[in-house]
């Protein structure tokens, strides 16, 4: 099943269930909010689950696409990706909890043909403050799931403060042979599926308190459920990729960590330029610059004549169109054009800096911490020049 034939399949299984189509996915939070990127399905929908009604009613379904920074350092492993869209399905203050596993057991086992043998959940066991939450245990023994118990894992919460409440995770098996073990002790265990229970909110003093009205967020990562259905080693394998695969290692022979990196980030790039953000020195032009600064040090480690200008526009007219962007992709290329020219600038002068008497020896964190904040060199691109 391709990824267009898997989101499809879930808005439609929802909307069928009564769920509204929330449509719009920018990457870009409204005016006001402290977030640089949407970094959740869930994000844009926050204000409502807090209370206020949404226009559309009290069963919604969405497909978006985040961007999140946080995860930088586990990019190139199995699961993670900079970019990425999330299906979610949400009930305010409609149905509960278990209504809505048992209708992502069906989506998942009928309507996407997953052997049910081949899933766990994870559900709140509660502690001092919390009760265990046993509607959703009694769920997943009614259907015949296995259920591992955890308390901080399967608690939500949405920051230091606000509403918060037990989740219960769906788990899909990615090894070979029979599932063994549990989600905690075997990390074939892949989780695809986030439940959540808005049941209380977290006060400044740490307390919590119940909320009027109970919520259901649910949370499903695109490109991970679609690389498992697919049968493949990891997200960087999902159909999505595949013209990246196909172009870019005949570009540019690299290792496979370094591959993966580059793909993903170039393909954010490509999203977030698209949404109208363009490179600067603050926000989310500098998480753009960033993006696009660690692809050009990779690709210089081995041959400095790499320059993304090579980048087929094929694959960024590809990726425009599957995240259903309008941006022109010949503007799309000048940008990235012009900002590996601001880079060789900043290599030049990162040279002359570090040829100081002062940088000749071993660097100490204080060194690297000047390099950054007074001359705009990064840790990965101090340690590539010195290495040259």
């Amino acid at each position: 099943m391709d990824t267009e034939h898997l989101a499809r399949t879930f808005t439609e299984y929802f909307e069928e269930r009564g769920h509204r189509r929330v449509t719009g996915s920018t990457l870009l939070p409204p005016p006001g909010d402290p977030v640089l990127f949407t970094t959740s399905g869930m994000h844009p929908l926050t204000p409502y689950l807090e209370g206020r009604p949404h226009p559309l009613g009290s069963r919604l379904v969405n497909r978006q696409r985040c961007l999140r920074t946080t995860d930088l350092d586990e990019v190139g492993d199995a699961t993670h990706l900079t970019m990425f869209e999330m299906l979610g399905s949400w009930s305010l203050g409609d149905y509960e909890g278990p209504r809505s596993l048992e209708w992502g057991y069906g989506l998942l086992t009928e309507g996407l043909g997953i052997e049910p043998g081949r899933l766990h959940a994870t559900v709140y066991a509660g502690d001092e403050r919390t009760e265990r939450d046993t509607a959703s245990l009694r769920m997943w023994q009614g259907l015949g799931v296995p259920v591992e118990l955890t308390v901080e894992d399967n608690w939500w919460s949405n920051g230091p403060a606000g509403p918060c409440g037990p989740d219960s995770e769906i788990f899909l098996w990615s090894g070979e042979g029979p599932p063994v073990s549990t989600p905690t002790g075997d990390d074939r265990w892949v989780e695809v599926w986030n439940h959540v229970t808005m049941s209380h909110r977290r006060l400044d003093d740490g307390s919590l308190v119940p909320l009027p009205r109970r919520n259901v967020d649910t949370g499903l990562g695109l490109e991970r459920l679609a690389s498992l259905l697919q049968g493949r080693r990891s997200v960087f394998e999902c159909d999505v990729f595949d013209p990246w695969h196909r172009l870019v290692p005949a570009l540019w022979p690299l290792d496979e960590p370094s591959l993966r990196l580059v793909c993903d980030h170039l393909r954010s790039a490509v999203v977030v330029l698209g949404d109208g953000v363009r490179p600067a020195a603050t926000g989310r032009g500098y998480v753009l610059r960033r993006l696009l600064r660690r692809v050009l040090t990779v690709l210089r480690r081995d041959d400095p004549s790499r320059t993304i200008g090579d980048l087929p526009p094929e694959l960024v007219r590809h990726t425009l169109d599957h995240f259903r962007q309008e941006t022109d992709p010949g503007g799309v290329l000048r940008v990235l054009a012009d900002e590996e020219l601001r880079f060789a600038r900043l290599l030049e002068r990162g040279r002359r800096v570090l040829a100081r008497p002062r940088f000749r020896g071993p660097l100490t964190e204080e060194d690297l911490h000047y390099l950054h904040d007074t001359h705009g060199l990064p840790r990965d691109l101090v340690t590539g020049l010195r290495e040259e």
